[in-house]
Parts: C-alpha cells; structure tokens; sequence
C-alpha cells in the first residue's frame, strides 16, 4: 500500500507541475510576443509606450503597455508570479520523490561515483543554489551587453551539465540539468522580476516617480526566461528517453539541444516581432544543423555480434541476476509491487516479447538496471545483446 500511495502522490505531483508549468510557460509565451506586437505609431496616451489590437475567444482587447508605470496605480493590479513558483515548488518535490528517496536507483550509478544517497542529495542541493548565484552574478557583471551575457550562461550551463555526468547517473545527469535551468528561471521571478515590481509599485504609493531601471532589469530576465523554456521542457521529459544520456559526453548533446532550443524560440519572437526572414534566417539553419548533430550522435552503435553463442540458460541467468528483482510479476525490489511499464522479464518468450525493448535499455543504452544497482557488466550487457540478435 505505501508504494501504491506513493504511486499516486508522484502522479498527482507531476499532474500539479505540467499544470502550473503550462500556465508558467503560456504567460512567458505571451508576454513577450505582446511586448513584441505593440504599436508605437499608433495614437496613444501619455506615458504609453505601445498599443495592441487582439481578438480572441470572440473578444476584442485593446492593451497598453507604460514606458515605465501608469500615472495613478490601479486599485487591482494582477501578478503573475504564482505560476513560476508552484512549477518550481511541484518540480523540486518531484525532484524529492523520485530522485531524493530513491536515489540509489535513479540518481546515482557506481560506475559513474560511488555516494552514499545523502551525499548525492547534497550535491544536488548545493549545485542548483550556487548555479543561481553565479547566473545572477554573470547577469550583474554583464549587464545589457547581451552577446557576452549569452555565451557566460551558456558556458554556465555546461559547466554544469559536465558535472552533473562526472557525478549522477545518466537520467540523473539530464535531469538535474532541467532542475538547474528551472531554478534559474524560477529564481529570476522570485529573487529579481517581482521584487523590482515592487519596488516599483512601492515608489508609486510614495508619491515617487519609479524608477525604469527596475522594469528594464525585469525585461531582461523575462526574456532569458523565454528563451531558455523550449530547453527546459525537453530536459524534463528526458528521463523517458534514455538514449539522450547514454552518449560518453552527455554534455555535448545538452550543448546542441540548447543552441536548437535557443534558436527555434529566436526564430518564433522575430516572428512576432515581424521582422523580415532576411533579419533572422541565419537562427534557421544553425538550429536544424544543431538538431541533426544531436540526432546523429544520439544513434545506436552497433556493436560487433562477435564472440560466442549464449545459450537460453545463460541469459535466463543474466536476467534473474540483473532483470527480475524489478520485471517480475510480484517484483522483489522494495521501490515496486508490480513490474515497471508491465514488462516482465521471467521467461524465453517474456525475453523474445520485449526484445527490441531490451536491446535498447539494457544493452545499447545502459539505462538498465537502474542505477546499475546489480553492477551489471559490458560483458553481460553484450552477452544479453547476442542472444537478443539471435531471437
């Protein structure tokens, strides 16, 4: 039962993430495409700075952005801060459910780094604080000077996507990634966005003319925030996809993903904008080239079918050695009561049922066992991978 219950909460966590997440990411989306959309030439009221015309849902809106801040603050004033905090909050205690308190299986692999669990976690903790505080500190340094702004954070970025692959295991690895691209974003609305707002709204009670600074600063993280989602989203659901992590230099496809992920997100706020292809149309070919080079060096290797055959005793031994604790009908590993994804692993024909399935998680990927809890071998990984191409 308390696996099942657990079973749930992880669900019902990860329903309230993509929940907030979307609303996060929806407000992100528009925003900056109306910052984008504003008409400047139009007519429009003191202190205006541009205007947009929008219909949707069989109305018509007319909005106005300020320079800086309306003359008299409005009696209701909405913020959006809610969204970028419960997606951080859900996804930090996703991060605890399914990382922190199993992470003997999902976060660490001896192969990679011998840790206790609560070494990891501390790792994990310590790296996602200290990555804010240099982000923030690159964004101080640098200022509005945004090509050398750019490259810091990217540099940032890998810096600690090298780490994470020296220290966690692969999905470990790929998801931390998200996590500390996520606090980033996160951190840029609590720590920065909303407090400048503030401070704004503040001077405005006072009677003070606000000072730009405090919008100008939020622009910008707003934007980073933008053009780091479409990286972000796709480093989340990489735990589905283990070949993202199997690569030896996980890093190096983290790297491509971003530039794609960057790029495509350029493109679509040129759009936006309503600049000419001619403008932007170098963002285009980078992006698809970055993509291509992420999909070729993700491709399975195959491995030479060299050595000798491996008998059906034999890889039903590897696999009640290496498999079956998990992909068993009445699993014995503690983390489960039924077999993960209902692949059970216990016969000849359970191995032939799966065997593409196999070949991918086990023996090209090494994504399985998790963790590599049962220190399972190249060796039997390619003994595996024999009997498998022979079935």
């Amino acid at each position: 039962m308390d696996v099942f219950l657990g079973e749930w909460g992880n669900l019902l966590l990860r329903w309230a993430h993509l929940i907030v997440g979307i609303g996060w990411i929806g407000t992100s989306f528009y925003f900056i495409a109306l910052d984008y959309s504003l008409n400047q030439k139009e007519r429009k009221s003191p202190g205006v700075f541009g205007t947009a015309w929008q219909v949707h849902g069989g109305g018509f809106y007319h909005v106005e952005k300020f320079t800086v801040a309306p003359p008299h603050l409005p009696p209701h004033l909405h913020w959006f801060k809610w969204e970028a905090y419960l997606t951080w909050v859900t996804g930090f205690g996703l991060l605890i459910i399914q990382y922190y308190f199993h992470a003997s299986a999902y976060l660490i692999d001896p192969a990679v780094m011998e840790l206790d669990p609560w070494q990891a976690i501390v790792i994990s903790i310590a790296s996602l604080l200290v990555g804010w505080a240099l982000y923030d500190g690159i964004c101080r340094l640098w200022g509005d000077r945004t090509v050398p702004l750019a490259i810091s954070a990217f540099l940032l970025i890998m810096l600690a996507s090298v780490l994470y692959t020296r220290v966690f295991s692969g999905r470990g690895s790929f998801i931390h990634v998200g996590a500390f691209i996520g606090t980033i974003m996160a951190f840029n609305v609590f720590m920065v966005i909303i407090p400048g707002q503030r401070k704004m709204v503040a001077q405005m009670l006072a009677g003070e003319e606000p000072e730009a600074k405090y919008g100008k600063v939020a622009k910008q993280r707003s934007l980073h925030n933008n053009y780091l989602t479409l990286p972000v989203l796709l480093m989340m659901v990489s735990p589905h996809y283990p070949f993202l992590s199997a690569h030896p230099h996980a890093w190096m496809v983290v790297a491509l993903i971003l530039l794609t992920g960057a790029l495509f997100r350029h493109i679509l706020n040129q759009i936006d904008i309503g600049e000419p292809w001619e403008k932007y149309g170098w963002a285009a070919p980078i992006a698809a080239f970055a993509l291509i080079c992420a999909i070729f060096a993700t491709a399975p290797r195959q491995a030479a079918d060299s050595g000798p055959a491996v008998s059906d005793g034999e890889v039903l031994a590897l696999t009640s050695k290496h498999c079956i604790s998990c992909h068993a009908r009445k699993p014995t590993h503690e983390s489960f009561k039924e077999p993960p994804k209902n692949v059970t692993l216990e016969t000849l024909a359970d191995l032939r049922r799966f065997n593409q399935l196999i070949m991918i998680q086990a023996v090209r990927n090494k994504a399985m066992p998790l963790g590599n809890q049962t220190n399972m071998t190249d060796e039997e990984r390619a003994q595996l991978g024999r009997w498998l191409s022979a079935h």
